[in-house]
């Protein structure tokens, strides 16, 4: 007869899976199939977004409406209504939608119209008493935004030259330049399938997969930014943690959450450690882990690049339950009157967790002992430093 489990012990196994245990460790202490334990993971998983937290079954209705939205707007590009509306007529509407209604922004406006930006902002703030030159200007700016739309974004300033012409239009391509910089136009580049490669090649691919497991240091780290309030100003803390023995590698805190902060968090650390090779770097989607200067700094000392899927913290879960346990042990039992009172209490806490607090994943070894044994392992073995990276 299968057992039967309350729902109170499902819910304290994934709770443990969601700070940082395998499904495979927690089948051999309970004796329950992995195949169990994987489907209480659809049910009782948390997701956690920036602002919210979010039962399986509120997700799940969150992700039904998504779609059905998605198709909406997909039927209305499809049906290419939108195209054969004239642009001074979706310029009159939204700026009435704008006069009226607060909470959408200009970027979300133009967007759901497929209007730029400038010709948008040329359209509301133009003045009735300007100059013939300003009204000249004006049209021509319509009729080059309307030109770029019908060419689907692929014509530059020489082509919409030759259009104006055969329509009685005489223009510089240097103006209808500087008129397209200004409505912020860009056509297709011409190294267009350099860059859909360069975008295919690391298009956030899932290394990981939830297998939080690596068998010697710096082979796989992964990193995440959190944030914390000081007096009246939010400081951001950045870490590296090397999955093997789950120690931090590296950490910085900044007053800003720049590219700058990952990028010089990382610089430190792979110094630091000797320069490992074949390593592999995982990281959430965000902006600063996606940039092109961070990528190209990955690429150059041959790091392979992984990201977690959008939405899911857990593909990360190591990273966040380290900032979940320092918040609760350590920055929310502070008063911080300081940028640098922060970041001493993180230089302290990291310390202690590295060298002092034993940690259930290693068999409650340190992250620092566990670490001096696998290369205590190699010196008796006679190995040399370059096997040991």
């Amino acid at each position: 007869m299968p057992t039967e489990y309350s729902v109170e012990f499902k819910r304290k196994v994934i709770q443990r899976y969601e700070k940082g245990e395998s499904i495979k460790e927690l089948s051999q202490e309970f004796h329950i199939a992995q195949s169990t334990i994987y489907h209480w993971r659809k049910l009782f998983c948390s997701i956690q977004t920036s602002q919210h937290t979010y039962t399986p079954k509120e997700f799940d209705v969150l992700s039904r409406k998504l779609e059905k939205m998605e198709h909406e707007v997909e039927i209305i590009r499809l049906s290419g209504f939108l195209a054969k509306v004239p642009l001074r007529r979706k310029l009159e509407v939204l700026e009435k939608i704008y006069h009226e209604n607060q909470q959408f922004s200009v970027h979300e406006l133009c967007e759901a119209l497929g209007v730029a930006r400038g010709t948008f902002y040329n359209h509301i703030f133009r003045r009735v008493d300007r100059s013939k030159r300003e009204e000249e200007q004006a049209e021509l700016m319509l009729r080059i935004q309307q030109i770029f739309d019908d060419s689907q974004q692929r014509f530059g300033a020489e082509k919409i030259r030759t259009i104006l012409a055969q329509n009685g239009m005489k223009v510089s391509a240097k103006r209808i330049s500087a008129i397209m910089q200004e409505l912020d136009l860009r056509s297709i580049r011409s190294d267009a399938k350099k860059q859909y490669k360069k975008r295919q090649q690391y298009a956030k691919r899932n290394l990981l997969e939830r297998e939080f497991v690596a068998e010697r240091p710096n082979q796989i780290w992964v990193s995440d930014i959190t944030y914390f309030r000081v007096n009246n100003y939010w400081v951001y803390l950045c870490i590296i943690l090397d999955l093997y023995a789950r120690r931090i590698v590296g950490y910085r805190v900044s007053r800003n959450a720049s590219t700058n902060l990952v990028t010089a968090t990382f610089r430190n650390a792979y110094q630091e450690r000797g320069k490992p090779k074949n390593l592999t770097f995982h990281s959430d989607r965000g902006k600063q882990y996606t940039s092109a200067g961070f990528t190209l700094l990955l690429q150059k000392n041959g790091v392979k690049q992984s990201f977690s899927a959008t939405g899911r913290p857990h593909d990360n879960a190591v990273a966040e339950t380290f900032f979940a346990t320092f918040k609760k042990k350590e920055a929310y039992r502070r008063e911080y009157t300081s940028e640098q009172s922060f970041f001493k209490s993180v230089e302290q806490y990291i310390q202690f967790y590295n060298e002092v607090r034993p940690h259930q994943t290693l068999k409650y070894q340190t992250p620092q002992a566990f670490e001096e044994k696998y290369y205590a392992s190699f010196i008796e073995n006679g190995c040399s430093n370059s096997v040991m990276k």
